[in-house]
């Protein structure tokens, strides 16, 4: 395992971390949990990806009772969450839910810290874009949050570039936390964002990368080739607004073609699909997801395909996907 920088920070990731969405509460206990977070911990990934809202906050409480299980030293692991959403999502209180003011913002943390059962938090983010509240308000509640020790570093998810770099100048002029990382997703079939929106970004404010979906939420597995399989992802009720990416058939056609390159480089096409967002250098780490220790450990194997993607293999790649790129 590799480590990165987190943008322009000192702070070090594993290229390769672990995530909790759909999974944790859904699919995996706290004792499945804390085995998968125990094999990733002991093949070197030292960063755990939540959010307030996975699960309805159930996800949190989760992964807090396995790291409480682990008891690894806190110097050892790095763990996120991230802010938007809101838990009463049928109740009366609008200040709780699909906002980033600052009321919501500094009681949020603190549901997340008895959750979580921590002290403080490593990186939090904005988990949306709120474009109701001014941008200098989220940037001065998250500034404060991390000056009351809470967090440590702050970031945004599917954040527009001119707002990244809005709230970067705000704290730049007021002196305060500037946002250090963004959470997009980036796969094979979905790019621009990070290849094309925020190239200026890495330069400019030294925007690190967490990124989330390598596998486009399963289908660069292959295992929608032929339909919805029982117990995988796009079978959950829940995840229903998912089925129609999942079964496109293009997509799962070129997924084979894929499937045919990982093979001759001695790998599988979730591997390559891995192994393809972990050589962008200005990813600081792909955020993997697995409902069972075995997917775990199969997505390690990226590890070992990530060299073999030379610049002849990378364009073979772009042949097949690039044109069904968003």
């Amino acid at each position: 395992m590799q480590y990165r920088r987190l943008g322009r920070s000192g702070l070090q990731v594993s290229e390769l971390s672990l995530g909790s969405w759909v999974t944790y509460h859904n699919q995996v206990d706290t004792k499945a949990a804390t085995e998968m977070l125990a094999a990733a911990y002991d093949a070197g990934i030292n960063f755990f990806d939540n959010a307030e809202i996975y699960a309805k906050g159930q996800s949190e409480v989760v992964m807090g009772e396995a790291f409480k299980a682990l008891n690894w030293p806190r110097l050892n692991y790095v763990v996120s969450t991230k802010f938007f959403w809101g838990l009463d999502r049928d109740g009366a209180a609008v200040n709780r839910k699909d906002t980033l003011n600052r009321k919501y913002l500094m009681q949020a943390i603190d549901g997340s810290l008895q959750r979580m059962q921590l002290d403080f938090i490593d990186l939090i983010y904005c988990h949306r874009p709120d474009p109701l509240t001014p941008i200098e308000e989220t940037v001065r509640a998250m500034s404060d949050i991390i000056g009351q020790g809470k967090a440590l570093y702050w970031g945004t998810s599917e954040w527009s570039a001119a707002d990244i770099r809005a709230a970067w100048e705000i704290a730049e002029r007021h002196h305060l936390h500037k946002p250090v990382m963004e959470q997009p997703q980036y796969h094979l079939f979905h790019r621009q964002r990070v290849e094309t929106e925020y190239a200026r970004l890495y330069e400019d404010i030294g925007l690190g990368l967490t990124t989330w979906s390598p596998l486009a939420s399963g289908l660069l597995t292959g295992k929608y080739q032929t339909g919805v399989p029982a117990g995988s992802r796009g079978a959950l009720e829940s995840m229903g607004f998912l089925l129609a990416g999942l079964t496109d058939a293009p997509k799962n056609a070129a997924v084979g073609k894929l499937a045919e390159i990982a093979t001759e480089l001695g790998g599988n096409v979730a591997q390559l699909a891995i192994a393809w967002v972990n050589r962008n250098p200005h990813v600081s780490t792909v955020i993997l997801g697995a409902s069972k220790l075995g997917q775990l450990q199969d997505n390690l194997g990226a590890l070992a395909l990530t060299p073999k993607l030379t610049p002849e293999v990378l364009a073979r790649i772009d042949a097949i996907a690039k044109p069904l790129a968003a």
